[in-house]
C-alpha cells in the first residue's frame, strides 16, 4: 500500500507556509509518524532540505509518480525536535494558529544566528623537534618564526589575537608554518554566555563562591538551597514521594502549595538533582519578572555550569546559543520564562513551573498558549514529571488537584522556622476623613521611621495592576461596575464608562452613587511620585525605585536588586516586579499601597489577581531572623480578597472565589474562550466583529453556549491597530474546540476577514 506525507518545508521562510506532499518509501512505512523531522528533495536541482511531517495519508493530491520521495528521517533529532514538532501541531489545533506560527513558537532555535568562534594557534611538534626548529629559525634570522615558536614552547596553544596582536605574526608566516607542519591553526565554537552567568563565573573565580556570592546563597540556605543543607519534614516528604513515583507513568502531575518562605526552591533543586542522577534533564520555568541575579545564583551555586538561562533581554545570538547548548547536551538545566518550555532537551525528565499562578505564563501572540497547559502536553509526550508550585495557586491548578487530576502537597510553615509576618489593614477612607490626603497612611509612616532608626529595610509596593480607567470613591470605596458582567467599568477620554466584556456603557459619574461624595475618580499616583514623596518625608533615607523606567537596561533588574540586597538602600519602591520571589533578610516591613486597585480591573480574575499580589507582597517581610510586619492600605478592607490575603488563608479565598465563578460560569467551573479581533480600519473591524458574533451565536445556539460581546478591548487601540473581543462560555472545553474549528473555517472562506486578524485564546 502506498502512503503519502504532508510536509511543511523550512520554517525560516514565511512564503512556504503551505504543505507539500511526498511519497513515503516502503522502508519508512510503519516508522514515519506526524511530528518527525525528515530530509526531502525540494526545488530546482532537488536540493536537500529539512521538513516537518504534519500528516500521513493513503491519498495523493496528484498522480503518485509525480511526487518526490522522502529521503530519510532525521534520527539525530528524534529525541528533541521531532517531539517539539508534535507539540507544535497540538498547539496549532488546540489554540488556533497556522502551522508555521506554531512551529516558529516551539522551534525558536531554528532562527540561526552567526556562530561565534575562538581561533587558536597550536604547536604540532614535540618539545625536542620544536627546539631544533627554533634553533634553525634563529640561525637563519627568521625572527618572527622564532618569536612564535618561543611563545608556543612556553604555552602550546595561543589565542589568535595574541599571535597576530602581541606577537605581531602575519598571516603569510602562519600559513607557511602550517604547511610545514609546525603549527595548527584552528577554530572552535564559543557559546555566548548571558550576563548574569558571566557575572557569577567572575565572582566565583575558581568555582567556589566568593563572599558576595556566598552571602546571596546563604539567604536561601535555611531553605535547603545549598548542597548539604537538610530539608525539613515537609520538604523531604515531597521529594521522597515524587522521587519514589519517578518511574510510574500514572503519577506525573503535582501541585506544591507552600506559604511564602516555605522552601519550595529547595524542593525544586532536589527534584532536579534526582533527574540529573538518572541521566535526565530539567526545565524550570520562572516568571520573567522573577528571573534575577538573586534567583539564578541559588541554582548556579548548586549546579554550576550545567545550567543556563533565558530571558527577554538576551540577544537573538545569545538565545540561539543557549538552545544549541541544550541540544548538544552541554547543559542539563534550563531556567527561564515560558519560552524556556521549548528547550530542545533529548532526555527531559522534569518540568517545574514556579509561581504557576503568574499571568505572564500566557502568551499574547499567536498561538496564544498557556505555558502551564502546554507544559502538561509536553510532559506527556516526553514521559516527564510536571511540578507546579505557588504560595497562591491559580484556581485552575487547585481545582485540578482537588478533583484528583494532580497530586496536592501543602507546606504550611516557613523553612526558617520563623512566623509569617503580622499584618495591619489600614482603611484609607478613615485617613481621608481624618484629614490625611497622603498616599502614605500614618501607621505606615510611623513604621517606616522605626525601620530607618533601627537600620532595617522597607519595601513599598504600589499595586498598579488594573489601575487605569476604573472609577472609585475615596470616601466610601464604592466602584462603579457593569450591571451585566460584574466587572468594573473603564473610564474613557470621551467621558463614557465602558464594560470591555459586553460593551455596556454609561456617562462618567461626577458624584458617588453610593454616598454622594465628590471624591470620585481614577487613581493617578505612580512609582516616581511615590519615590518623590518618600524622599520628602524621609530625607535621611536612601531610596531605590524599580519599575519599567528604571530597568530598561539589559541588566537593570539585577543591578537594582543586588544593590538593595547589599544594604545600599533603606527603602525600595516598586511595582509588582519587586514582590516576586525575592529574599531580602533585612526587610522587616512591607507597605502595600492602593491594595484594592487590582480589584477594580475589568476582568473576572480581578479578585484572584489581588489576592495573589497581596499575599506575595506580604511574604517578602520577615524572611530573615527578625520578625516582619506588613501594612495593607485599602479603601475596601472588608473585601474577601483583602481579608484572606491579610490572614494568608488561601483555602478561605478559594472557597469564596469558587462560589463567584460557579454563579457566573467562569473558569475553572466553566470553560471560556476569547476571540480577539484587530484591524487598522475601525469600520471594517466593527463590521467583521459583528458578523463573527452572529456566526458564533448560531453555533452557540446549537451547543447551548453563551456569547458575550463584541466589545472594545481594555486597550482599544495600539500602534494604530483597533481591537475588539468576543467571549464564548461553555462548561465543556470540547464544545469550545468545536466552535473554534468551525469559526476558523468560516474566517478562511469569508473574504471580509482578509484585513481583520482574529486570534483565539483559551481562558
Amino acid at each position: 500500500m502506498e502512503l503519502f506525507a504532508d510536509i511543511i518545508i523550512d520554517i525560516s521562510h514565511s512564503r512556504l507556509d503551505q504543505t507539500f506532499q511526498y511519497r513515503v518509501p516502503e522502508a519508512l512505512q510503519g516508522t514515519l509518524e506526524p511530528g518527525n523531522v525528515v530530509e526531502v528533495p525540494f526545488g530546482r536541482g532537488d536540493r536537500r532540505t529539512k521538513g516537518y511531517v504534519l500528516r500521513i495519508t493513503e491519498y495523493s493530491s496528484c498522480p503518485p509518480e509525480k511526487l518526490k520521495e522522502i529521503l530519510r528521517i532525521e534520527t539525530d533529532l528524534a529525541g528533541s525536535e521531532s517531539k517539539l514538532t508534535a507539540l507544535a501541531l497540538w498547539m496549532r489545533d488546540y489554540y488556533g494558529s497556522t502551522t508555521l506560527q506554531a512551529l516558529r513558537t516551539v522551534l525558536p532555535f531554528r532562527q540561526r544566528a552567526a556562530q561565534k568562534t575562538k581561533r587558536t594557534v597550536a604547536l604540532r611538534l614535540s618539545g625536542e623537534e620544536a627546539a631544533e626548529k627554533l634553533d634553525f629559525f634563529r640561525r637563519k634570522h627568521q625572527t618572527a618564526r622564532a618569536r612564535l615558536l618561543e611563545a608556543l614552547l612556553e604555552e602550546s596553544v595561543l589565542p589568535w589575537e595574541v599571535v597576530t596582536g602581541s606577537l605581531k605574526i602575519t598571516a603569510p608566516v602562519l600559513r607557511a608554518l602550517e604547511e610545514q607542519g609546525v603549527i595548527l591553526c584552528g577554530a572552535e565554537q564559543v557559546y555566548r554566555t548571558p550576563a548574569v552567568l558571566r557575572m557569577l563565573r567572575e565572582e566565583s573565580g575558581d568555582g567556589l563562591p566568593d563572599k558576595a556570592v556566598q552571602e546571596a546563597g546563604n539567604e536561601k540556605e535555611s531553605s535547603g538551597a545549598s548542597r548539604g543543607v537538610r530539608l525539613n519534614e515537609e520538604q523531604q516528604s515531597i521529594v521522597d514521594t515524587i522521587s519514589g513515583e519517578w518511574d510510574d507513568p500514572s503519577c506525573c502531575r503535582y501541585l506544591i502549595h507552600g506559604v511564602t518562605g516555605s522552601g519550595k526552591t529547595a524542593v525544586y533543586m532536589e527534584l532536579i538533582e534526582t533527574a540529573l542522577e538518572r541521566g535526565q534533564q530539567a526545565i524550570l520555568l520562572i516568571p520573567e519578572i522573577s528571573l534575577t541575579y538573586q534567583n539564578v545564583i541559588r541554582f548556579y551555586h548548586r549546579f554550576g555550569d550545567r545550567i543556563s538561562i533565558l530571558h527577554s533581554r538576551l540577544s537573538p545570538a545569545e538565545r540561539y546559543d543557549q538552545f544549541e547548548r541544550a541540544r548538544t547536551g552541554d547543559i542539563d538545566v534550563m531556567i527561564g520564562p515560558r519560552s524556556a518550555l521549548f528547550t530542545p532537551f533529548q532526555r527531559l525528565g522534569i518540568i517545574i513551573i514556579d509561581e504557576e499562578h503568574e499571568s505572564s505564563y500566557r502568551s499574547e501572540t499567536v498561538p496564544r498558549y498557556d505555558a502551564r497547559v502546554t507544559a502538561q502536553k509536553r510532559a506527556a509526550l516526553e514521559g516527564a514529571k510536571l511540578v507546579l508550585g505557588s504560595a497562591t495557586p491559580s484556581l485552575e491548578a487547585y481545582f485540578e488537584a482537588e478533583s484528583g487530576q494532580s497530586r496536592l502537597f501543602t507546606m504550611t510553615r516557613r523553612a526558617t522556622g520563623g512566623a509569617l509576618p503580622s499584618v495591619t489593614v489600614t482603611d484609607m477612607r478613615g485617613e481621608l476623613r481624618d484629614g490625611n490626603r497622603s498616599i502614605l497612611s500614618r501607621t505606615l509612616s510611623e513604621k517606616i521611621r522605626s525601620r530607618l532608626d533601627s537600620g532595617q529595610q522597607t519595601m513599598l509596593f504600589l499595586n498598579r495592576r488594573g489601575y487605569s480607567g476604573f472609577v472609585s470613591c475615596r470616601l466610601c470605596g464604592h466602584v462603579i461596575k457593569c450591571p451585566h458582567c460584574d466587572v468594573s467599568l473603564s473610564l474613557h477620554r470621551n467621558g463614557r464608562m465602558i464594560c470591555h466584556y459586553c460593551g455596556y456603557e454609561q456617562p462618567a459619574a461626577a458624584v458617588c452613587p453610593q454616598c454622594g461624595s465628590t471624591y470620585i475618580g481614577g487613581f493617578r499616583a505612580g512609582t516616581q511620585q511615590i519615590e518623590d514623596l518618600v524622599r520628602q518625608s524621609f530625607p535621611q533615607a536612601r531610596v531605590l525605585r524599580m519599575d519599567a523606567d528604571t530597568t530598561r537596561g539589559k541588566d537593570g533588574h539585577a543591578e537594582i536588586l543586588r544593590s538593595f540586597g547589599r544594604g545600599e538602600a533603606d527603602i525600595l519602591v516598586g511595582t509588582q516586579m519587586i514582590v516576586k520571589g525575592h529574599d531580602f533578610p533585612r526587610v522587616t516591613l512591607v507597605g502595600i499601597l492602593a491594595a484594592d486597585l487590582s480589584l477594580n480591573a475589568g476582568d473576572y480574575r480581578a479578585a484572584e489577581r489581588t489576592f495573589e499580589l497581596l499575599t506575595q507582597a506580604a511574604g517578602r517581610a520577615g524572611r530573615g531572623s527578625q520578625a516582619g510586619e506588613v501594612v495593607i492600605q485599602t479603601y475596601l478592607p472588608e473585601n474577601y480578597a483583602v481579608t484572606s490575603a491579610a490572614a494568608q488563608d488561601y483555602p478561605a479565598f478559594y472557597r469564596e472565589e469558587m462560589r463567584y465563578r460557579a454563579l457566573s460560569g467562569y473558569p475553572p467551573v466553566g470553560g471560556m474562550m476569547a476571540l480577539h479581533c484587530s484591524s487598522g480600519d475601525p469600520e471594517q473591524l466593527a463590521v467583521a466583529a459583528e458578523y463573527l458574533a452572529q456566526f458564533v451565536r448560531k453555533l452557540a445556539g446549537r451547543y447551548q453556549a453563551v456569547v458575550i460581546g463584541p466589545a472594545d478591548e481594555s486597550v482599544a487601540k495600539i500602534n494604530d491597530i483597533y481591537r475588539k473581543a468576543l467571549y464564548v462560555k461553555h462548561p465543556d472545553v470540547r464544545v469550545l474546540t468545536s466552535i473554534k474549528n468551525l469559526t476558523e473555517q468560516y474566517i478562511e472562506i469569508n473574504t471580509g476577514f482578509q484585513t481583520v486578524r482574529v486570534q483565539f485564546e483559551r481562558q
